[in-house]
């Protein structure tokens, strides 16, 4: 009977871990006090600067306002450095999926700007990289979160 009750609370629990799990998403997401535009110049300096390539800019509002709609800011920063990118990607093909790497800088309904990227151990543990590359992919994650709180501190 105590077996049958366990098996049942376990059974009606599985739809909150699920949402749990999925709550999180491999995403880490950090505020920024500037505006969206000042923020995405931000992150294509500090690129820049570390030697890293703006591969491009998706700037998803101005495609909807050319298609007469309105949303909020949200601009897709896709960088990266090949030199590195590519010896990751030889190592684990699969890796090419998520790389260059991707910063998306969006504003929610009350006007407060985010940004948003892959968190280095999810993408570590979705392509089964060892530990010496997931160490290459969180030195971007952490450089972009680092500019962001930086910035924001001062």
């Amino acid at each position: 009977m105590k077996l049958r009750k366990t098996v049942g609370f376990i059974i009606a629990m599985l739809p909150f871990l699920a949402q749990a799990e999925s709550a999180d998403n491999g995403l880490l997401t950090v505020p920024s006090q500037y505006s969206a535009v000042e923020t995405v110049q931000l992150i294509e300096k500090t690129v820049t600067d570390k030697g890293m390539t703006v591969f491009a800019l998706i700037d998803h509002q101005k495609a909807e306002q050319d298609n007469g709609l309105n949303m909020p800011a949200a601009t897709v920063v896709v960088f990266g450095s090949p030199k590195v990118g590519t010896a990751m990607m030889v190592e684990r093909p699969t890796l090419a999926i998520d790389l260059p790497l991707k910063a998306l800088v969006w504003e929610d309904q009350n006007g407060k700007v985010f940004v948003s990227l892959n968190k280095a151990e999810f993408l570590g543990k979705r392509h089964h990289v060892p530990q010496a590359l997931s160490e290459k992919l969180s030195g971007a994650e952490k450089l972009i979160a680092n500019t962001v709180k930086e910035q924001s501190a001062r």
